[in-house]
């Protein structure tokens, strides 16, 4: 019977939020913030959602986002967007997530990374990928498989990576059985063509994620020669067929001044994007070279310069290492996600090569609760200066540890040159940006605690 109701409420909810769908007015946005409200058990999603609603009283410009899906979307991508993200993910699902931790003793992560498949046709250098077996590949029944436990948790949010995931045969077959999950699909876009436009359309749960370097130099220079025109190509058919998109940009030594620049966030605006992934070069994969890095002082630029964006921009931006106060630090094993490789190993995160447990050895549960896991998210509350999250980056101490722990092995070979070949490399790196974010915490966080990301596990 309580269940039921349960249902009952959530169904309403989600019948009232499609019906204001089709309109994008301040007013219709905050009686669904109102909608939304119901749901959630957690203090954490209602005080969030409530911040929401003040965003879109104060017109502050991150709006014009759900603004824009409102607007701008095909119906079906819009749909599957309110029904599977918000409802089934975000909101209904913090109750069942919650429920998991009551029974499991620990928190679920918020999402999961799966690389299908190894099998790409570029060979860009500094690839973090790029030293995997390219013939490891999962199953469909595998990926079915992985699914169905994170849904179990109360995770209808999975990102789709590789490899380039469009080479995996019966992709869209997983699409569509998992019609009650969102997906966001990283892709180097050479793929996207109106066949997969039109099987994306009928999908409605997918978001393709495009990788670019810069500008066409940059972007041609490490995916070759044409790829750059491939993805603007790739964009502008998407964006005619009303699906949502995204970018995503490596930071490196070499392109930090083109990530900074607002006129480069505007062309992106202008293609039709979304929302932007920011990862900072880390030495792991194909030939890592330490020289590659951002500097301590590009790195915080792009974080001050996304900040300048986000009250400016209306488009998401997601800061891979500088969003560490705004999510209370690293995201790695398991505390926020963690990563499933080609191969079925069970890694920490897309970026830490070795693993404790396989997927054909093993099950999520078992990994998520394994000692591994477990040693790490007991280190990511040691850090009080949550401009430094990584492990691998700022407390490469940390990270050889765990690289040297019982039962841990690396998933592929030369994965364990970070740790050794490199170590005095990454203590360097890591002494010299500590320097400028000790700083930069002291008068810019300490000093105002509401920037500082608030520690709770399991949010």
């Amino acid at each position: 019977m309580i269940n039921s109701l349960k249902n009952y409420t959530r169904d309403r909810v989600l019948s009232a939020l499609l019906s204001l769908a089709a309109n994008s007015s301040d007013e219709t946005m905050i009686r669904m913030t109102r909608l939304m409200e119901i749901i959630p058990k957690k203090d954490y999603y209602r005080e969030r959602i409530r911040w929401i609603r003040g965003l879109i009283r104060d017109k502050h410009p991150a709006i014009e986002v759900p603004r824009r899906i409102l607007g701008e979307l095909h119906p079906n991508h819009r749909e599957k967007w309110i029904k599977n993200l918000l409802v089934n993910h975000l909101v209904n699902g913090t109750n069942s997530r919650k429920e998991w931790s009551e029974k499991n003793g620990y928190y679920p992560p918020s999402t999961i990374v799966i690389s299908p498949t190894m099998r790409c046709n570029l060979s860009c250098y500094g690839c973090y990928s790029g030293d995997y077996p390219r013939s490891s590949e999962l199953t469909l029944d595998e990926i079915d498989s992985i699914l169905m436990q994170m849904k179990e948790m109360g995770v209808y949010f999975a990102v789709i990576s590789g490899g380039e995931p469009f080479f995996m045969e019966g992709i869209f077959e997983i699409f569509r059985k998992h019609d009650d999950m969102a997906f966001l699909v990283f892709t180097h876009g050479g793929l996207i063509d109106e066949r997969t436009t039109e099987k994306l359309v009928e999908a409605g749960n997918v978001m393709p994620a495009f990788s670019l370097e810069g500008y066409e130099k940059e972007t041609d220079e490490r995916r070759g020669s044409g790829h750059f025109r491939k993805v603007m190509h790739a964009m502008d058919i998407l964006k005619n067929a009303g699906l949502s998109f995204c970018g995503s940009f490596t930071h490196s030594r070499n392109n930090s001044e083109i990530i900074t620049d607002p006129a480069f966030i505007d062309m992106l605006l202008e293609k039709g994007v979304f929302a932007l992934w920011l990862f900072s070069y880390v030495p792991v994969g194909r030939k890592p070279d330490t020289a590659l890095m951002p500097t301590p002082e590009q790195r915080d630029a792009l974080r001050r310069s996304i900040a300048g964006f986000r009250s400016t921009k209306p488009m998401l931006f997601i800061d891979f290492w500088n969003d560490g106060p705004l999510i209370s630090g690293c995201l790695a094993g398991g505390r926020k996600y963690f990563h499933i490789n080609a191969n079925g190993d069970i890694e920490p995160c897309v970026f830490c090569h070795f693993a404790a447990d396989n997927i054909r050895n093993s099950t999520i549960h078992q990994a998520l609760s394994s000692p591994l896991f477990r040693k790490i998210r007991g280190k990511q509350g040691e850090h009080e200066n949550l401009l430094t999250p990584c492990m691998l980056i700022d407390h490469p101490g940390a990270g050889r540890e765990f690289f040297t722990s019982e039962g841990v092995y690396p998933t592929h070979e030369g994965a364990g040159t970070i740790f050794t070949c490199m170590a005095d490399e990454m203590d360097d790196y890591s002494e010299r940006y500590g320097k400028l974010a000790t700083a930069v915490w002291d008068e810019e966080f300490c000093n105002h605690p509401s920037k500082a990301g608030k520690r709770e596990s399991g949010r």
